[in-house]
């Protein structure tokens, strides 16, 4: 059963910077699509960035060209790099695994990150 464990969130001032890590357990992590997801209180959940297999990346239109999204096979690793944060960044973010063949998805617990003077 595959596990992701994340780290990182907190409490940052705006135009602070912040880096997310998740660590996936028990999977082949590979040929899994990377992506962190985000939910504030009393919305839906939304896809912030995406990295697939072959590295090529999708960003939700609100964080480009200022979120980055990296993997890393060897270390079975996904980060999130959120610099010039703002309080509408303030949410809870999941990281999300997904199997590119069976599409069977694995989510992490969450951690959250909120952006306040």
């Amino acid at each position: 059963q595959g596990q992701l464990v994340e780290s990182g969130g907190g409490l940052v001032q705006p135009g602070g910077s912040l880096r997310l890590s998740c660590v996936a357990f028990e999977i082949n992590f590979s040929i899994h699509a990377m992506g962190w997801y985000r939910q504030a209180p009393g919305k839906q959940r939304d896809m912030v960035a995406i990295i697939r297999t072959d590295g090529t990346t999708l960003y939700t239109n609100s964080v480009k060209g200022r979120f980055t999204i990296s993997r890393d096979n060897a270390k079975n690793t996904v980060n999130l790099q959120m610099n010039s944060l703002k309080p509408e960044d303030t949410a809870v973010y999941y990281c999300k695994a997904r199997h590119v063949g069976s599409g069977l998805e694995y989510w992490g617990q969450g951690t959250q990150v909120t952006v306040s003077s």
